[in-house]
């Protein structure tokens, strides 16, 4: 079915009304009516033959085809504005570098280094793109990229940032926290795991324990999510170290008994081959790389 220039509008303020979960919001977000976002909503439903909202006293909530549709409507949007952005950008000066990278790894090791970057060039914007998808390297897609994997993309170009080893942690608040003193005593804690590829049957494994049905109390899409989780004691996190380490720094987390696990995985800054990077996105690989790997 071919997207129609009469679909946006309607695709614009079902977005905006999926992101506030709220008519009236998306109205004053978009300067249009409630009752415009309503009718834009309703045709796009009639168009699909299926309901993307359910209506109740309190608001609405978006049905499983509404999120699956908000989450491509999102995407779709938020692509575009950030290409409008850098289309502006190069006509106003130099376009900000434009990083593509994981969530978990962007909140817990590079904002708390990003200073030393902005002291070094304090001309260069950075433009800091966070998600799971992974990002297209084509003319209008970002310079960089920090991809977590084995380091063989094709049409990329990859350098190690550093590797990484895996340990259970949870908050001195978690109750009973001090009689986890064994491998078998975490397997009978609530844990708390992610979506990565390597995880608490692996550590298990490592650790010697065998015959043990993990049952994950929560789980979370991003890592950081789970390390927040861990800290308000609500179980045990399977934590990777450049991300746990801010959590370890200020006590809120701490390392249970038991071995590191190596992770089959690292760290790498990622580039397209099929372009040479602009000097300020040089300037920020540079610097990334000459980072300490402690």
């Amino acid at each position: 079915m071919a997207l129609r220039s009469d679909w946006l509008p309607a695709l614009a303020a079902f977005e905006a009304a999926a992101r506030h979960q709220n008519f009236a919001h998306a109205a004053e977000e978009l300067h249009l009516t409630a009752s415009a976002i309503s009718h834009h909503v309703r045709r796009l439903e009639a168009r699909l033959g299926t309901p993307l909202f359910l209506r109740h006293a309190r608001g609405v909530a978006l049905t499983a085809p509404g999120r699956q549709l908000a989450d491509a409507a999102g995407s779709a949007l938020a692509d575009v504005e950030s290409t409008l952005r850098g289309l502006r950008a190069g006509r106003d000066g130099e376009p900000p570098v434009r990083i593509a990278a994981l969530h978990s790894w962007t909140c817990s090791w590079l904002l708390p280094r990003l200073p030393s970057f902005s002291a070094a060039h304090p001309d260069i914007a950075v433009s800091i793109e966070t998600g799971f998808a992974l990002a297209r390297f084509d003319d209008g897609g970002p310079d960089l990229g920090i991809r977590h994997g084995g380091g063989e993309w094709p049409g990329l170009a990859a350098q190690l940032l550093f590797h990484e080893e895996m340990f259970p942690v949870a908050s001195p608040s978690l109750p009973g926290v001090d009689a986890l003193r064994t491998p078998e005593d975490i397997a009978r804690a609530p844990l708390i795991g992610d979506a990565a590829r390597q995880g608490w049957p692996d550590w298990f494994r490592h650790a010697g324990v065998r015959a043990t049905t993990v049952r994950e109390r929560f789980r979370f899409s991003d890592s950081n999510a789970g390390l927040i989780a861990a800290s308000l004691g609500l179980g045990v996190a399977l934590a990777r170290e450049r991300i746990v380490a801010p959590f370890l720094a200020d006590g809120r987390l701490r390392r249970l008994p038991g071995p590191a696990l190596r992770g089959r995985f690292s760290y790498y800054l990622i580039h397209p081959t099929h372009r040479r990077l602009r000097p300020p996105a040089q300037a920020f690989a540079d610097w990334l790389l000459a980072q300490p790997r402690e």
